[in-house]
């Protein structure tokens, strides 16, 4: 199954610039002020038995306080929809977006509940992850308990020039497997049709 390529689609949207914190203990969590964001993406899944990674590219959207559109276009047309405790995935099969029930436990279904709290820089609300913050431009989220580093080794999130742009994200799935998601082009807090979150 071709979505299955796919499944880390988490970790998204602005977050303020971190402070400058004690050079031992930089552990205070950046400010945020984000209303909404959308913004390009690209992904790149690298696994040591492929010669090139798997890329993908796609389009996403993001409301306060908990909407999200996540829409690949290339190489499968695939589209997850999250409002409120709404969650929706739907697939190309022959031309048209089908939605897809029951999907498997992976990195993807175990992050949808954090998705919102992470935009919005709530890095410190989940007790399976713990949150360190080196210096201004990263934030990484290690998983606490043993069956979710199991999936995810850690997450590192790497900001972008003074304004706190999400530059890029590293999902670190085990030893020599990784995904790389890149963020280009973002809009920031307009407010957002709510059919952009619920409708295809």
């Amino acid at each position: 199954m071709k979505a299955a390529l796919f499944p880390l689609l988490f970790l998204l949207g602005i977050v303020g610039a971190a402070p400058l914190g004690a050079a031992q203990a930089p552990q205070e969590a950046p400010k945020v002020s984000l209303r909404s964001v959308q913004a390009n993406f690209f992904q790149e899944k690298h696994l040591k038995i492929l010669a090139q990674p798997i890329s993908a590219r796609g389009v996403f959207a993001f409301q306060a306080p908990r909407s999200l559109r996540w829409e690949y276009l290339y190489p499968l047309h695939t589209l997850l929809l999250v409002h409120g405790s709404d969650i929706r995935k739907l697939v190309d099969h022959d031309g048209k977006l089908v939605e897809e029930k029951g999907a498997s436990l992976d990195a993807m279904n175990l992050a949808l509940e954090e998705i919102t709290n992470w935009l919005a820089g709530r890095f410190t609300e989940n007790p399976a992850f713990s949150a360190e913050f080196p210096d201004r431009k990263r934030i990484i989220l290690r998983p606490r308990e043993k069956g979710l580093a199991a999936i995810i080794s850690s997450i590192e999130l790497h900001l972008s020039g003074s304004e706190g742009l999400l530059d890029s994200v590293i999902i670190n799935e085990g030893q020599d497997a990784y995904t790389k998601i890149t963020f280009s082009d973002a809009v920031l807090n307009r407010q957002l049709d709510e059919h952009l979150f619920t409708r295809p």
